[in-house]
């Protein structure tokens, strides 16, 4: 098969990886891809993932038999619609089933309908009415701008002044620009942050490995929200009587839910968690593979992925049993230092030679390229993703952290402290 992946991070470098792996993948494409993704397949670095004629075009030229649409905004845009439309055999949810992502006041309406756990919540058009809301609210409070904000829509506000300001800063200021033109205000809660990724095929859900993500800029969890700067798995924290009550209450439940609104889910879903004193809550919903969260989740999957992708569009799933390595895998990312408010690119990329032919040793791009000299260089906030694997999940920390020092460029910045919290568990 000639498979073409859309997008250009580090998820994309992993899910290309897992591609390459395939025993029934002879050639892939992926547009825009990056410096590493080139190492193993044809990139068109000259085509957006929002530039739905070219990719159409271009998935024509090359004739490939699948396009694996990665990132949210074309799928919230309805890539998949379009690729459909011309015949063209696509994996990951259509734009009325990406909608799960695409609106968050959707997702938390639909929670809401169909009974599956999540926090209390209220949605507001009007700021005037948020702000009147916020006077008789209990603190702290999450503010969360209604649609897609490359991660960081989501604001933790533990004062009034604080939400007041929030407010301000999602929906009049449009600090996350139309993302916040409708804004989810949430009861905060208390506990353990765990992902969960899931293959959908509209009625049947397999539930992948459990990760968890690490999302300030900052060692000890401070700073600004980011993409994400580290991820491990499994979560140590997703024990078998979580799982049992997200199986029971949330998974299924949610595939049930989309499919009764007329919106059948095929592709991944991602359960944002968070483990409460009450039992786990639905934190958000992501409509496709989490960025690091793919990177440690997919180098330990035993099955062929495009056995996988096909079930999930063919609607065969429940004839898929998912099979992981029981081993445990650790990303560190490699940033410019000053992400995510402001920093430099094109600085060399060197070291990346160590990585050849290292077992258990991964580095996913994240945002490089080539320059005019052809050097690899630096072009984005998150440049890297270190991965290890190993037996344990502190094995897998101290490899990860020791190939983090294979690598060099001019302004280099990691947390320290990725998978820290496996020492408490």
């Amino acid at each position: 098969m000639k498979v073409l992946i859309v997008g250009g991070g580090g998820r994309e470098h992993a899910i290309a990886v897992s591609m390459k792996k395939s025993s029934r993948v002879e050639k892939l494409y992926c547009v825009p891809g990056n410096a590493g993704i080139a190492q193993i397949a044809e990139c068109e670095p000259s085509i957006g993932v929002m530039e739905f004629d070219k990719i159409v075009s271009y998935a024509k030229e090359k004739a490939v038999d699948l396009v694996f649409v990665a990132p949210d905004d074309p799928l919230v845009g309805g890539l998949v619609d379009v690729l459909e439309a011309e015949g063209i055999r696509a994996f990951g949810p259509n734009k009325a089933a990406a909608i799960l992502e695409g609106s968050k006041a959707f997702s938390k309406d639909l929670m809401k309908k169909y009974n599956i756990p999540t926090a209390s919540y209220e949605t507001f058009d009007d700021p005037q009415k948020a702000l009147a809301y916020l006077e008789t609210a209990e603190m702290p409070i999450v503010l969360k701008a209604d649609g897609l904000a490359l991660g960081k829509g989501v604001l933790i506000c533990n004062t009034l002044e604080e939400a007041k300001a929030g407010v301000k800063e999602i929906m009049l200021d449009k600090h996350f620009g139309s993302a916040g033109n409708r804004m989810v205000i949430e009861e905060f809660m208390t506990g353990r942050e765990v992902s969960v990724l899931s293959f959908v095929d509209g009625k049947t859900i397999r539930i992948m490995s459990s990760a968890q993500d690490h999302k300030r800029a900052k060692d000890g969890d401070q700073g600004l929200n980011t993409g994400g700067m580290g991820n491990f798995s499994p979560s140590p924290f997703y024990t078998k009587e979580v799982d049992q009550f997200c199986r029971d209450h949330i998974y299924q439940a949610t595939v049930d839910a989309m499919a009764a609104e007329g919106r059948p889910f095929k592709g991944v879903i991602f359960f944002g968690l968070m483990l409460t004193p009450k039992g786990p809550r639905v934190l958000e919903f992501n409509a496709r593979f989490g960025d690091p969260e793919a990177q440690v989740v997919l180098c330990r999957m035993k099955n062929d992925i495009m056995d996988v992708v096909d079930a999930c569009i063919d609607g065969t799933l429940d004839q898929v049993e998912l099979e992981f390595e029981d081993r445990a895998a650790v990303c560190v990312v490699l940033a410019s230092d000053g992400y995510p408010v402001s920093y430099k690119k094109g600085f060399e990329i060197k070291g990346l030679e160590n990585f050849e032919g290292k077992e258990d040793y991964y580095c996913f791009h994240a945002g490089s390229k080539f320059d005019e000299q052809g050097r690899i260089v630096t072009n984005g906030g998150r440049v890297l993703g270190i991965t290890a694997k190993g037996d344990t999940l502190k094995e897998a920390r101290a490899k990860a952290y020791e190939a983090t020092e294979w690598v060099t460029f001019e302004n280099k910045y990691m947390r320290t402290d990725i998978g820290k919290a496996i020492d408490e568990a």
